[in-house]
């Protein structure tokens, strides 16, 4: 399964995604990212840099142009632990519109569990 992670600029939620990317069995690791926000320290994982300015349904499209090349499953496991409410619904539109499955995915203390 491959992994979509949004990162945004609230740092303090990627312990989340650090949790999830160095304890899964990931078959590719892609991060959506904010454009203002600092990288995340990672390898192997691809990185799409989108402009979080401009409106959801802007946002959407973009999205939707730049993950269609990148995933290659039929569902995807998504972490929106980092973000804003805006930045989560451009992500989860877009993949359901390319179309997409969506597994929630959190890191817990029992390890990478679905929440969906």
């Amino acid at each position: 399964m491959e992994l979509v992670c949004f990162l945004g600029k609230d740092k303090e939620n990627w312990g989340q995604v650090s949790g999830l990317v160095n304890n899964g069995s990931w078959d590719k690791i892609i991060f959506v990212k904010n454009k203002d926000a600092e990288d995340f320290p990672a390898e192997n994982v691809e990185v799409i840099e989108i402009n979080c300015t401009k409106p959801l349904i802007e946002l959407k499209n973009e999205l939707i142009e730049k993950l269609r090349k990148r995933v290659s499953t039929f569902d995807v496991g998504l972490s929106i632990a980092s973000g804003s409410g805006k930045e989560h619904m451009a992500i989860i539109s877009a993949l359901l519109s390319i179309p997409v499955g969506i597994r929630l995915v959190v890191f817990t203390k029992q390890g990478v569990e679905f929440v969906n």
